[in-house]
C-alpha cells in the first residue's frame, strides 16, 4: 500500500513566497531604513501578514476559483510591486493614486522610463512562474478543499496578524496614520499593499473635502499666517523692480551641488558661477516639490502654497480658484506668457494655466520641431531659447514669463558632438550623463542672456532662474558619493535637494545669501520686488530680503530645515556639522526638532486645507 501523498495547501505556498519577494525587494531596492531591532521586526512580517490575509481569501472559493485567483493575484501583485519599483528608482517615492490619473504624462516619458528598466526585474516574477506551474501540473499535491473550521481558522488568524502588525506598528510610531506625509515610514510599517489600500481611503477622504467645504476655516487659516509667516516690515528692495519685465527660467532637475563645482578640473557651470558676482544667490535654497516634479514647483512660486502629498495639484485640483501670481501681476497691468516646447496637455497646463490666469501658453506648436534639433524630452535648451526671442520682443511690457527647459532631464542624454565636457566615471549612468547636460543648460542660460541684450529686452527686465526639483535621486547615492567624495547619509541627502535660485536685477550689485530658503518664498519675494503687496493673499511664503522671516523651510513629507537642524526619517541633525543630535524623547523633555516639527505639519496641514476644499474661493 502506498503511502499517503503529503498535501500543501497552495494559499500558503504563494503566502511564503510573495512575502518573501516583497522582503526582498524592501531591503535590495527600496532600502528602508533599519533604526532599532522593532523596525526590523515590523519590515520582516508585514509582507507576510499582507501576503496571507489576501491569499487567505481565496480558502472560501471553489477548487477551480480558487486556483485562478491565486494565480492571477500572484501576477497583478507582481506587477503593482514592480510598477512601485519602476517609481521608486525615479522619485524614490511609492505610487499614490493620484499618480495613476497622470498616465495622460505616459506619452512624454518613453525614454525615461525606459531606462528606469533592469533585467533583473524579471526576479519579481519567479513566483508567479512557480505559483502557475505547481497549480497546474500538481494538482495532485496541493490542497484547495478545506473544512469550514479550517476556513474560519484562516481568517481568524488574519484578522490576529492584522491586528499584531498595527499594534506594533502603533508601539513604534504612535498616530502612524496621521504622518502620512512620509510613505516610507507607513510603508515600512504596514507594507506596500496596505499602504496602497490606506492611500485609496485617503484619497476618498479628500475628494469629499472640497464638497463639503465652505468659507469658515479661512479666518482660521488667516490667522495663523499673519502670526507665524508674515512680516509687518517691508524690506530695504520693496519695489526696487517696480514695472519692470519678470523673467523667469525654471532649470530642469538643476542641483546647487554643480555650482563653483569642478569635473576633470573644469567647471561645471562656468556662465552661472560668474553670475553670482552680479545677482542676489541663495546657496541654501531648498526645492519642496513632490510627485508632482515640474508641475509642483510652478504650483510653489505662483501660489506660495505647498503641493499635495500624493499626486499632482495640476492633476487633481487643476480647475480650482487660485490667487497665483500671473492674475496679480495681470491687475498691474502686466501680460503674461509660458514659454515650454512640449505637449500643452502634459502635467494637465491646458487647464492649469487658465486658472492660474496666464494670458498665452507657447507650447511645442509654437515652436519648429525636428528631428535634428531634439534631444531626449524634446527641443534643445539653446534651439528653445532661440526660437522663444521674437515672441519676447512681440509681448506687451511690462510682461511676466515664464521659460521651462528640458535637455537637463533624466536620463540626461546628448550627443558627443553637442557634449562639452567629459562624463564623469561610475556605475550610475544617470550620474555620469548629468554632467554633461547640466552643462549644456549653463551654455544655453548664457546665450539667452545675450540674445535678451540683443534684443533691447536686458535692461528693463528682472530675470530669475531656478532648479525646480532634484535631478539625481537618492537611489543614486552611492555614485553621487564618488563624485562629492564621501558617504551620503539621510542628512546629505536633505542638503541634497538644494536648487539654484537666483535673482538678477541690471545694474545691482548683487550678494550671496546664505540664510535657508524654499520655493515657497518665490511669490511674496519676487512680488516685493515689483511693488506689489501681499498683505490680503494666503500664502506660507516669506520675502527672502526681509530680516523678520519664518524659523524653517518644510519638505513634503514633514522633514524640515531649520537656522540649526535638518530633520529628516525621525532624526535630528545639527545642520553646521551633518552630527546626529542627542534626542532625549522622555516625558520631561522634548527633541531639539520636536516644537519645529509640530510647527511645519500644522502649517502643510493648512495648505492642504486650502487646496482640498478650494478654499481660496472663498477668500474676498
Amino acid at each position: 500500500m502506498k503511502g499517503k501523498q503529503l498535501q500543501l495547501p497552495l494559499y500558503l505556498i504563494a503566502s511564503i513566497l510573495f512575502g518573501l519577494k516583497t522582503y526582498i525587494v524592501y531591503v535590495f531596492v527600496f532600502k528602508l531604513s533599519i533604526e532599532n531591532g522593532l523596525q526590523a521586526i515590523i519590515l520582516l512580517i508585514n509582507p507576510f501578514v499582507s501576503a496571507f490575509v489576501f491569499y487567505g481569501i481565496s480558502v472560501w472559493l471553489k477548487d477551480k476559483n480558487q486556483r485562478r485567483f491565486i494565480c492571477y493575484g500572484t501576477l497583478v501583485g507582481s506587477i503593482i510591486l514592480w510598477a512601485n519599483v519602476m517609481f521608486y528608482r525615479d522619485f524614490t517615492d511609492f505610487i499614490t493614486i493620484p499618480i495613476l490619473f497622470q498616465a495622460s504624462n505616459a506619452v512624454d516619458v518613453g525614454n525615461s522610463a525606459v531606462s528606469l528598466v533592469s533585467l533583473s526585474d524579471l526576479v519579481l516574477f519567479i513566483d508567479v512562474i512557480i505559483i502557475w506551474y505547481i497549480s497546474s501540473k500538481y494538482k495532485d499535491r496541493i490542497t484547495t478543499h478545506y473544512a469550514r473550521k479550517n476556513k474560519l481558522l484562516v481568517v481568524s488568524l488574519s484578522i490576529v496578524l492584522l491586528l499584531g502588525n498595527y499594534l506594533l506598528a502603533e508601539l513604534e510610531r504612535p498616530q502612524l496614520f496621521q504622518s502620512t506625509y512620509d510613505r516610507e515610514y507607513l510603508v515600512k510599517n504596514i507594507g506596500v499593499y496596505n499602504f496602497h489600500l490606506y492611500d485609496i481611503v485617503q484619497q476618498s477622504f479628500t475628494t469629499s473635502q472640497r464638497a463639503f467645504a465652505d468659507g469658515t476655516k479661512i479666518p482660521r487659516i488667516k490667522e495663523y499666517v499673519n502670526a507665524n509667516v508674515k512680516s509687518d516690515e517691508e524690506s530695504e528692495l520693496f519695489g526696487i523692480a517696480k514695472d519692470k519685465n519678470l523673467i523667469f527660467v525654471s532649470l530642469e532637475s538643476f542641483q546647487s551641488f554643480v555650482i563653483d563645482n569642478t569635473l576633470n578640473g573644469e567647471e561645471v557651470t562656468p556662465f552661472l558661477n560668474e553670475l553670482k558676482d552680479n545677482s542676489y544667490y541663495f546657496e541654501n535654497f531648498y526645492h519642496q516639490t513632490a510627485q508632482g516634479k515640474t508641475s509642483d514647483s510652478e504650483f510653489l512660486i505662483e501660489n506660495s502654497l505647498y503641493p499635495l502629498p500624493g499626486g499632482a495639484v495640476f492633476f487633481v485640483r487643476g480647475e480650482n480658484e487660485y490667487d497665483a501670481m500671473p492674475e496679480i501681476l495681470g491687475e498691474q497691468g502686466y501680460y503674461s506668457a509660458v514659454f515650454h516646447a512640449n505637449d500643452s496637455r502634459f502635467w494637465n497646463r491646458n487647464v492649469m494655466y487658465d486658472s492660474l490666469g496666464y494670458d498665452n501658453f507657447y507650447d511645442e506648436s509654437a515652436y519648429e520641431v525636428t528631428e535634428q534639433n531634439t534631444v531626449g524630452w524634446g527641443l534643445k535648451d539653446k534651439e528653445f531659447f532661440d526660437q522663444s526671442i521674437k515672441y519676447l520682443q512681440s509681448m506687451s511690457q511690462p510682461f511676466y514669463s515664464k521659460f521651462i527647459t528640458l535637455t537637463n532631464h533624466h536620463p540626461f542624454e546628448l550627443s558627443a558632438e553637442e557634449a562639452s565636457i567629459q562624463k564623469f566615471n561610475s556605475e550610475s549612468e544617470t550620474v555620469n550623463n548629468y554632467f554633461q547636460t547640466v552643462r549644456y543648460t549653463d551654455e544655453a542660460i548664457k546665450q539667452f542672456f545675450d540674445e535678451l541684450k540683443q534684443a533691447g529686452l536686458y535692461e528693463n527686465s528682472i530675470i530669475v532662474l531656478m532648479g525646480d526639483h532634484y535631478g539625481i535621486s537618492a537611489y543614486e547615492n552611492e555614485a553621487l558619493g564618488e563624485y562629492l567624495d564621501k558617504e551620503l547619509t539621510d542628512y546629505d541627502t536633505v542638503q541634497l535637494q538644494r536648487v539654484p535660485f537666483f535673482i538678477h536685477i541690471p545694474g545691482e550689485d548683487g550678494k550671496v545669501m546664505s540664510k535657508i530658503a524654499g520655493q515657497i518664498d518665490v511669490k511674496p519675494t519676487l512680488l516685493h520686488l515689483l511693488g506689489v503687496d501681499t498683505k490680503g493673499d494666503i500664502n506660507f511664503g516669506t520675502d527672502l530680503f526681509s530680516d523678520d522671516r519664518k524659523e524653517f523651510i518644510a519638505l513634503r513629507d514633514g522633514s524640515f530645515v531649520s537656522d540649526e537642524y535638518v530633520y529628516t526619517k525621525e532624526s535630528c541633525y545639527d545642520r553646521d556639522t551633518g552630527e546626529l543630535m542627542e534626542v532625549d524623547l522622555g516625558l520631561d523633555k522634548l527633541s531639539a526638532c520636536g516644537p519645529i516639527e509640530e510647527k511645519v505639519l500644522k502649517e502643510l496641514n493648512y495648505s492642504d486645507e486650502v487646496v482640498y476644499g478650494n478654499l481660496l474661493r472663498f477668500n474676498e
